[in-house]
This record gives C-alpha cells, sequence and structure tokens, in this order.
C-alpha cells in the first residue's frame, strides 16, 4: 500500500508546480490598469521586495543559528543511558527546507503584488471578475506553500531516515 505513495506526493508537487505556472500566467495576462496605477504597483512591488530582503537578511541569521544547532544535537548519540538516532544531517534538510519557504514566499510575493493591481482592475469592471483574479492569485502563494512542504521534505526526510539506518541501524 505504501509503496504507490512514494511516488504520489513528489507527482502532486510536480502537479502543484505546474497549475502554480498556469494561475500565475493568467493572472500575469490580466489588464494592469492605466499608466497611474501600474506606477502605483511598482513601487508596491518594490517595497515587498525590499521587505522580503530585510526579513530574509534576519533570517538567513536564525537559520544557521539553529542549522548550527541541529548539526551539534546530530553528534550527540546518547542521553542519560539512552540511545539516539539522530545525525548531522538533519541541519542540511533544515537548511533546504528554509530555502525552499523563502523560495515559495518570493514566487507567492511576486504573483501577489501583480494580482493586487490587477483585481483593482477588474473591480472596476464587475465584483465576479475581481474574485477571480484576487483568489487565482491567492491560489499560487497557497499552492507554492503546499508544494514546498509536500514534495522536497518528504524526498529529504526519506533520504535523511535511509542515510541514518545505513550508519547506525
Amino acid at each position: 500500500m505504501n509503496s504507490y505513495v512514494i511516488y504520489m506526493v513528489p507527482a502532486l508537487g510536480i502537479l502543484g508546480l505546474v497549475v502554480m505556472a498556469i494561475k500565475s500566467a493568467w493572472v500575469s495576462k490580466q489588464d494592469a490598469g492605466d499608466d497611474n496605477m501600474k506606477e502605483l504597483a511598482g513601487y508596491i512591488a518594490d517595497g515587498a521586495m525590499a521587505f522580503l530582503k530585510a526579513e530574509w537578511k534576519v533570517l538567513s541569521i536564525f537559520v544557521l543559528f539553529t542549522a548550527v544547532l541541529l548539526a551539534y544535537s546530530g553528534t550527540i548519540h546518547e542521553v542519560n543511558g539512552k540511545q539516539i538516532h539522530s545525525s548531522w544531517v538533519i541541519s542540511i534538510a533544515f537548511i533546504i527546507g528554509a530555502v525552499f519557504s523563502a523560495t515559495a514566499g518570493y514566487i507567492g510575493m511576486k504573483v501577489a503584488t501583480k494580482a493586487n493591481v490587477r483585481t483593482t482592475q477588474a473591480a472596476r469592471t464587475s465584483l465576479k471578475q475581481a474574485l477571480k483574479v484576487s483568489f487565482t492569485g491567492g491560489t499560487v502563494m497557497g499552492l507554492g506553500v503546499a508544494r514546498s512542504g509536500s514534495s522536497w521534505p518528504r524526498r529529504i526526510v526519506y533520504c535523511v531516515s535511509r542515510y541514518l539506518c545505513r550508519t547506525r541501524c
């Protein structure tokens, strides 16, 4: 029963990536409004990217500090006389997960800032079209987070567990 799940989770992750690309392209094709709206949207996008850059600086320090702690904890093989199965490889998995999370945030922020101005323009014509644009833009971020949280970490856990079992089991 579990043999097909190993292939199903990454396949659904790839499917999520394809849907993200399609939805993102659809949002980008929508009318961005007049020149004034485009100019304001550019300022908002620049501010959003500046925010992400500042956030990544702080988070990179946290990620590196935590990865060092995880790597150190992976070198401990016994606690209170009890064997534990851990490895420094967990710190690498943590860093990879942080990079995928940051990438999902970047893609989501790019699409969200595009969707904002396009939703405003669509609202000039109809509420239905505005909701369609806004929900499609939100879908990209949601799928990005779900995809980065389902396919890659699952592979990392699988590889780390195989490594640990090969070296300690």
